[in-house]
């Protein structure tokens, strides 16, 4: 079994070394900092930021590093100022993170090293602005921390283990834009990148060649991506368009041959806007999120609704990857 060891003396807490250099790259960040607390960075050295399973008892599969989703709502901090981002020194942040992540690891996780960082992702309020400049500057901080939670990930294993990445909705948005700055060398060991529930852009498929569209059930080093909505015309862009390409996770292909899951529900992929179209399904079990997801879409349900199919996938793609590479 290959344990990774967090080692406190590779300390990478500085908090407010990174957010000095934000302030320098991203323009408005004076503004930003006048009007916003931004919680203490993770120390990734320390276990209490991780969520982990060692579930790889014979050393012979993979590790998964999973990015969750979004968790926390805007928040006041003891002087009363509003707070768009989750702190991961709250327990009960973490222990909001750690609902979606153990039961992704319930099916990610089989049989495979399972790893999650907690990070100061940015909260819905932020999303439902729907501006991805606003987006993208305060995201530049959970970017952060994912960086220097993979960077931690990656110094604490062996070099030429195999690892699947994944993540969903801002863990998706998160998971692309690893890939752009990942190192050839580390790319080389990815099995496959799964972005759930948010959108690859052209201009991203342009950023890195390491996003490479999954075209079936067997390729390596690709990424896989599609987002739910039960008509096209319910897409909702700050998380599905433009989007460069699109594969059902049912019948893993990339045209529109629909597929049958559970069923009852057809799963077909939308050629054009590169979505999957969802019929037979209603998604009431998720409620609407401030009136832009969950509504026509199926943004919620993206992790779970094809879980067996994602699970079957991710065991095939070890298995092939394991004897090509090795």
């Amino acid at each position: 079994m290959n344990k990774i060891y967090f080692n406190k003396e590779k300390n990478i807490r500085l908090w407010y070394i990174v957010t000095l250099l934000l302030c320098v790259l991203f323009s408005g960040c004076d503004k930003m900092e006048a009007q916003e607390y931004i919680p203490q960075a993770p120390d990734y050295s320390d276990s209490t930021f991780w969520y982990t399973e060692e579930n790889d008892k014979t050393g012979k599969n993979a590790d998964v590093f999973y990015i969750v989703s979004t968790w926390e709502k805007d928040w006041k901090d003891e002087n009363g100022t509003i707070v768009h981002y989750a702190d991961v020194y709250k327990k009960k942040h973490r222990d909001d993170m750690t609902k979606e992540i153990s039961a992704i690891a319930a099916y990610m996780g089989k049989d495979n090293n399972f790893y999650s960082p907690f990070y100061r992702h940015i909260t819905i309020q932020v999303w439902a602005t729907r501006d991805e400049d606003i987006i993208n500057k305060r995201f530049a901080i959970a970017f952060e921390d994912i960086r220097n939670a993979f960077e931690t990930f990656l110094k604490n294993r062996p070099k030429n283990r195999p690892f699947v990445l994944a993540g969903f909705s801002q863990g998706g948005k998160a998971v692309v834009e690893l890939l752009k700055i990942m190192p050839k060398d580390v790319y080389q060991q990815m099995v496959a990148a799964y972005v759930l529930g948010y959108k690859v852009t052209p201009d991203d498929t342009l950023a890195s060649t390491n996003i490479k569209a999954a075209q079936g059930p067997d390729d390596i080093g690709v990424t896989i991506c599609y987002n739910s909505v039960s008509d096209v015309k319910y897409i909702q862009p700050v998380v599905a368009a433009p989007c460069a390409f699109c594969i059902n996770p049912v019948n893993w292909r990339t045209d529109d041959v629909p597929a049958t899951l559970h069923d009852t529900i057809t799963v077909s992929v939308a050629q054009k806007e590169k979505v999957l179209v969802v019929k037979g399904y209603s998604g009431s079990e998720y409620s609407p999120i401030m009136g832009f997801l969950n509504v026509g879409d199926f943004h919620s349900a993206e992790p779970w609704l094809y879980k067996e199919c994602l699970e079957e996938n991710i065991k095939n793609r070890i298995e092939i990857f394991k004897k090509t590479r090795f």
